[in-house]
């Protein structure tokens, strides 16, 4: 897990009124050490179009994400046009950007789907002197001004937690991503990691499903058939794999609710309203919610800093993230995700409880 490294001294901090998430009127617009390298965007003042790629939109959570781009671009100042899906194919995603960048953008904000294949769109990006901020997932290669993103390892680390203290032996299996996005590896090492070494009585088994619900549910009934036993599922994305979850062990006469017998303990990522109806009714028992409100808002504030010539530097922010330098140099804004319980589901400032 990336150190949170010291406060630079002497920040440079430019003051503007914004629209935050839950209502607030004002943003101090300091989100680690600023600088002005003094390049604005092709129109001079960091105007212009900016173009917003999409990953996909069969998960609730990019269709909540997808839903708060233009309230968060009408709030940052920003010239959004009308979201792209590359409905789930890096290759159409990176003619995604290209088209983009033929009609003019000054700017992108893209959620990547391959952490190494979006390099040929950034460097695509470069060439025309268009800034890009990657939202969700870093690329491994190639030039952003910023990532906006949580800490992925964490949500591994706070799954496997959560998992250990109320599994305490037995089979449990993590429900994977796609290994070629680093959202999907550093979850699922850091599960495997955070098991092996603070609750070595529980065996991982492993469904590497690629953000498909299809795939996770054939893969999970077919481990199921073979592994009855199970006493704990990790879902690392709840958008695409609560569904399927619940509906197969709904199927096998497996779905028990928290403090039944045979309940299998199970926690998510994402922090849709649909995991937290399941924590409430006792199907599910805990999330991570990943901050689909803050990924559309900082990705904006972040992309009209770039056109503006701005830049930053590793340290604390004004809104509760650190911004750290990855091994690759790309800055990442590493925003909170808190885990969710029964205990905080109701919590009105969780923006799951703020859609329908």
């Amino acid at each position: 897990m990336p150190g949170t490294p010291a406060r630079k001294q002497n920040r440079s901090r430019t003051a503007r009124a914004v629209g935050a998430v839950a209502g607030a009127t004002l943003l101090l617009a300091a989100c680690g050490s600023t600088k002005d390298t003094g390049a604005a965007g092709a129109d001079g003042g960091g105007s212009g179009r900016v173009g917003v790629i999409l990953p996909l939109l069969t998960s609730p959570f990019w269709q909540s994400y997808n839903d708060y781009v233009p309230k968060m671009a009408e709030s940052e100042g920003v010239d959004a046009l009308k979201t792209v899906n590359s409905n789930s194919d890096p290759s159409q995603q990176i003619t995604d950007i290209n088209n983009q960048l033929n009609q003019g953008v000054k700017g992108l904000v893209v959620a990547p789907l391959d952490s190494a294949a979006i390099e040929a769109g950034l460097d695509q990006a470069e060439r025309k002197g268009v800034p890009v901020v990657a939202v969700d997932v870093a690329p491994d290669q190639g030039k952003v001004a910023m990532v906006v993103r949580a800490d992925n390892v964490a949500y591994g680390e706070k799954a496997c937690d959560y998992l250990g203290k109320n599994v305490t032996s037995g089979k449990v299996v993590q429900i994977m991503g796609d290994l070629a996005s680093v959202n999907g590896r550093d979850r699922s090492e850091a599960f495997r990691a955070c098991v092996k070494k603070n609750f070595p009585k529980l065996k991982v088994l492993e469904i590497p499903a690629k953000w498909e619900s299809d795939t996770a549910a054939s893969k999970l009934d077919t481990l199921l058939n073979a592994n009855p036993d199970i006493k704990g599922i990790y879902l690392q994305a709840g958008g695409v794999y609560l569904a399927p979850t619940l509906q197969t062990l709904k199927s096998k006469g497996m779905l028990k609710k928290a403090g039944q017998d045979g309940h299998i303990a199970i926690v998510s990522n994402d922090g849709i309203p649909q995991e937290y109806d399941a924590i409430r009714t006792g199907e599910i028992d805990a999330t991570v919610s990943q901050p689909a409100d803050l990924y559309a808002k900082y990705g904006m504030y972040y992309i009209r800093a770039a056109m503006e010539g701005k830049s930053f530097e590793p340290g604390p922010t004004d809104h509760d993230s650190t911004i750290v330098k990855l091994p690759s140099g790309i800055l990442e804004d590493q925003l909170p995700a808190p885990l969710v319980t029964k205990d905080n589901v109701d919590d009105p400032k969780l923006w799951g409880n703020t859609v329908g």
